[in-house]
């Protein structure tokens, strides 16, 4: 593995990389979608997506929006964000990342990236293959390599959000990417990876992640304090959520900026996972009042978060940081994928809308809410039923500091494996190039 360190010596080398050819917004509603997850390629023109993997036909429903006589196909995703103030964003990047551009012209504001699909783009694209063989004859070790595969994706991605980031003056376009998951447990080289990442990365619309685990909250708070917009991953209780808010807080009073309207954040709030193991644990206790519970906890778990966001956002504490400019930490609904193929396909969508959110999506949760996706503000619709929820599963025996924990430990693991896996087959891929001795 090379140090923080040693991959730090190349950020002076490094140039920016430019992409050729304009985001600028042309109508569209129809996309051919390829069966790999990248999705969205060649924008059509009439209402339908040819979805390869995932279903025959979708059809997106399309307003005509005439602002001086001229048609604008808009899907729902666009009504989302200008009728109820929610961003939605893609949970996925691979290359060529031009085929982000139909999804900016449906609607989409944003991109998030992790390792595991940053193993899943790498190990099964040759798209990456020229780079990674000039970057190991070069020298590079695999890691390093490695990262610089990753830095382009995100660098040219960035290009195709920054006029969403100029038009919102900071507010969205934003493109994530996460420190390596090897340091969730270690503080220090947490903040030194974020502090490598961001100056490489060198674009304003760049969010470095950052897992919520407890080692790393203190180095979200330092990250924010040296004015580094953070994207804070793998939130998966209230309590950790609420220890994030604080290190944001805590962060931006520490900063001493005068002026805090560069230094955003979102807090990732993880969803169906919470399901998974709930649902598991309401089937072992196997009453009906528990089997009646199954694929409600998660949701009702996030409209709960939703409610402490709108406590700590407000009063004279966050009043005196908005004086200087400070934008709120929004809550970004992750993890929005079913994973119970018995449960509604927006499951983890639908009821979570509201204003100053974002919604990450993967293909099947996007391409779904866009084809038979209600757009309305639902996050709050409810909040008694949530409690009552909450509540109820807490007697059952449930622990929700387990839950988050056990969550936690699991995305930990699951981002290293697949951080680990991508290494290897990169090694074993330069092997086979014999572009080195082994």
């Amino acid at each position: 593995m090379a140090s923080i360190s040693k991959l730090s010596t190349s950020i002076s080398a490094h140039s920016a990389t430019t992409l050729s050819g304009s985001s600028q917004q042309k109508p569209m509603c129809r996309v051919d979608v390829c069966n790999r997850t990248a999705a969205f390629r060649n924008i059509l023109s009439s209402s339908k997506l040819i979805v390869g993997s995932i279903r025959p036909s979708l059809v997106v429903r399309c307003s005509q929006v005439d602002g001086n006589g001229s048609n604008v196909k808009k899907t729902t995703l666009h009504d989302l964000y200008e009728k109820e103030g929610q961003s939605p964003w893609y949970d996925n990047l691979c290359r060529p990342v031009t085929d982000l551009i139909p999804l900016i012209e449906s609607g989409v504001r944003g991109v998030t990236s992790n390792p595991a699909i940053f193993q899943k783009a790498i190990s099964t694209s040759s798209a990456y293959n020229d780079q990674f063989k000039e970057l190991v004859q070069s020298g590079k070790d695999i890691e390093s390599a490695y990262w610089e595969l990753v830095v382009k994706d995100i660098q040219d991605a960035c290009k195709l959000f920054q006029p969403i980031y100029d038009q919102t003056d900071g507010a969205d376009g934003y493109v994530s990417v996460e420190v390596s998951p090897r340091l969730a447990d270690d503080t220090e080289n947490t903040i030194e990876a974020a502090k490598w990442l961001h100056q490489w990365v060198d674009r304003p619309n760049v969010y470095i992640k950052i897992p919520a685990t407890a080692p790393c909250i203190p180095s979200i708070k330092e990250v924010i304090a040296r004015g580094i917009s953070v994207n804070v991953t793998l939130i998966f209780s209230i309590a950790r959520y609420e220890a994030v808010i604080d290190a944001y807080l805590d962060g931006l009073e520490a900063s001493g900026l005068s002026d805090l309207s560069r230094v955003t954040s979102v807090a990732s709030f993880f969803v169906s996972r919470v399901d998974s193991l709930v649902d598991k644990m309401l089937e072992k206790i196997g009453t009906p009042e528990a089997l009646d519970l199954r694929g409600k906890a998660a949701n009702a778990q996030a409209a709960l978060a939703f409610q402490l966001y709108q406590r700590k956002f407000s009063g004279p504490r966050w009043e005196a940081l908005v004086m200087k400019g400070a934008k709120k930490q929004r809550l970004l609904w992750a993890s929005t994928s079913v994973k119970n193929p018995a449960y509604p396909d927006t499951l983890y969508v639908a009821p979570l809308i509201g204003p100053d959110t974002v919604s990450t999506m993967p293909d099947q949760a996007l391409l779904a809410f866009m084809d038979h996706g209600s757009v309305a503000r639902t996050i709050d619709s409810n909040v008694s039923e949530a409690e009552g929820i909450y509540s109820a599963l807490e007697k059952l025996g449930i622990d929700w500091g387990y839950v988050g924990s056990q969550l936690e430990l699991e995305g930990v693991d699951s981002f290293k494996k697949s951080f680990d896996s991508l290494l290897d087959s990169l090694q074993e891929k330069a092997n086979s190039l014999k572009l080195v001795s082994l």
